[in-house]
């Protein structure tokens, strides 16, 4: 029993020994790595001609071959829209936050004070099945609400277009109409002059009294409003408002 405990003992020792021996070693070697990584730290030093780019994220203007989009002076497009290929703003329009027009297959075009409101898509196909025009045309004093989707269709003037709206191609959607929110507008459909419709798929509501048409040119009109109050506080080229605002400091103007 004796010889038994004495093994024991010096199998447990042997093994605690290896232990801590590993345990050294492991503490060594982390050690060295962190001594050489703040060896290699301290000499890499930046060159002072070294550009400093301003990183803005993604492009807004996107031209594809030969087309690249054109906008109006006046007409406001958020900084973190897409327009890409064949696409047109005109004057007075506005396209908010998040809103992708991709016209790298057809024509997009939004009209004089027509507004696309926040993360909606607009495409083009290349052809349209029902034989009508493939390119997207929001018309003058159309609004669009957010989070919809057009393809390949026609908004005629003083349309509106609930949120969440879907409008399929060759879906057309004549003038002094309104499509209420959440409505799917299936290949090749047409609403009406003056009508309101609904549904997925839409389909017809009710004639438009003469008040409501009224009304409709009102809400775009007031939209551009707004987007001109966005317009005067939007900086194109980034955090430029930071080196104005450390100007005015320095010659002593109030900010």
């Amino acid at each position: 029993m004796a010889t038994l405990g004495r093994l024991s003992r010096r199998v447990i020792a042997t093994s605690l020994s290896g232990h801590l021996r590993h345990h050294r070693n492991h503490k060594l070697l982390l050690l060295g790595r962190r001594s050489l990584a703040t060896e290699a730290q301290s000499a890499i030093k930046e060159s002072p001609d070294r550009v400093k780019w301003d990183y803005r994220g993604q492009r807004q203007i996107i031209p594809l071959g030969q087309w690249a989009p054109k906008v109006a002076v006046d007409a406001y497009v958020a900084p973190n829209v897409v327009l890409a290929g064949q696409v047109t703003v005109y004057d007075g329009a506005s396209v908010w936050n998040g809103a992708v027009l991709r016209g790298d297959l057809n024509k997009i075009t939004v009209g004089f004070c027509a507004n696309v409101q926040e993360k909606c898509v607009v495409h083009a196909a290349w052809s349209s099945p029902t034989g009508l025009p493939a390119e997207t045309l929001v018309d003058r004093y159309v609004t669009v609400g957010a989070y919809s989707l057009l393809r390949s269709c026609t908004i005629e003037p003083e349309c509106i277009i609930g949120q969440h709206c879907i409008l399929m191609e060759g879906s057309l959607v004549e003038t002094n109409s309104i499509l209420e929110a959440g409505s799917v507008l299936p290949p090749g459909r047409r609403i009406p002059s003056g009508e309101l419709w609904a549904g997925n798929p839409a389909r017809f509501v009710r004639t438009l009294t003469h008040e409501e048409i009224k009304e409709i040119p009102k809400l775009a009109t007031a939209v551009n409003d707004l987007a001109n109050a966005h317009f005067s506080e939007f900086l194109p080229y980034s955090t430029v408002y930071l080196e104005v605002e450390k100007l005015k400091k320095s010659f002593g103007i109030s900010i």
